[in-house]
């Protein structure tokens, strides 16, 4: 029996609340990616680490792929573009922030961000997404703030395999390359999770799938993430980014991802409706509206400060 107003009925009454916000979040549910609409705010421009896979210096604005946005907004900005937003598209009810580089990477930008818009907005569910390299650092604050869904890139477990994935990260002042990085990574990125999983926080994982790399260890790495309590695994095929390294690298083909999916979903549920968003991403999953509420009188530069 629990009694009113214990611990563990505090604690019943936080997963049901998070349980709900999930059922309204187009990434988290299936059911909710045709009836709720998210947006995407620009606000984290800098990276720590840089990815083989990715180039955010590049934008088009027909082009669908995480760490592309036509503009960088400051927090204030940011905040007059989610009310201009919210008036317009009633389905809205995800406020997240996914770069276009690290959303802690820029903490300070994305801690500002989410408090002016949770200030008249408590109803909105928050989220940011990371590459983890920062998270057991502000996993407490995050948790502070109210977001209740992170998505943390986790693609690999093995310094060896991370070496042929990210060229060198950035931390704590010092720059690192090769397995040396990628081992600093990996220690945050789990421990991170763990710290929010342990508070009640839904915690999606991304893994890009990359041929010959890091396709024969994903099983590995999904069984790790669901012993840290994960909700839900998204992996996603590699997008050849002009510019990058791995620009000439073959496109993973759907049907490869679907039969890992079909693997990994013993362990973990997948995610199976990811469009692989824009970080100025708005509307629903199939229907982005970001040219639709552009104003560049109040973004800066675009990629003023990437690493």
């Amino acid at each position: 029996m629990v009694c009113p107003g214990s611990t563990s009925d505090t604690k019943m009454q936080t997963a049901a609340a998070i349980l709900e916000k999930t059922q309204k979040h187009p990434c988290y549910s299936f059911d909710a990616h045709q009836k709720f609409a998210r947006m995407h705010l620009p606000v984290a421009p800098y990276c720590n680490i840089s990815c083989n896979y990715c180039n955010r210096k590049f934008d088009c604005v027909n082009e669908s792929r995480p760490g592309v946005t036509s503009e960088i907004l400051t927090p204030q900005a940011a905040k007059k573009k989610f009310d201009r937003v919210s008036e317009k598209v009633g389905e809205l009810s995800v406020v997240g922030i996914a770069g276009p580089g690290d959303a802690l990477a820029d903490w300070e930008n994305t801690r500002q961000t989410i408090g002016l818009i949770r200030k008249e907005n408590p109803q909105i569910v928050f989220c940011l997404s990371t590459n983890g390299l920062l998270l057991p650092e502000y996993a407490q604050e995050i948790v502070e703030l109210g977001v209740s869904h992170v998505t943390v890139t986790v693609n690999c477990l093995d310094p060896v395999i991370g070496a042929k994935i990210y060229k060198h990260i950035n931390y704590k002042g010092r720059h690192y390359e090769g397995e040396a990085g990628v081992a600093i990574l990996i220690e945050n990125q789990l421990a991170g999770i763990s710290k929010l999983t342990s508070q009640g926080i839904i915690v999606k994982i991304n893994i890009v799938m990359l041929k010959g790399i890091n396709d024969h260890h994903i099983p590995e790495v999904v069984k790790k993430m669901k012993e840290l309590g994960v909700y839900i695994t998204n992996i996603m095929p590699l997008i050849p980014a002009p510019g990058s390294v791995f620009e000439n690298f073959p496109q993973t083909t759907m049907k490869d991802v679907n039969e890992m999916r079909n693997s990994c979903e013993l362990d973990v549920m997948q995610m199976r409706h990811c469009k692989q968003c824009r970080a100025d991403a708005i509307g629903l999953l199939g229907e982005d509206r970001s040219q639709e509420f552009r104003d560049h009188d109040e973004s800066l530069t675009v990629f003023q400060r990437v690493m």
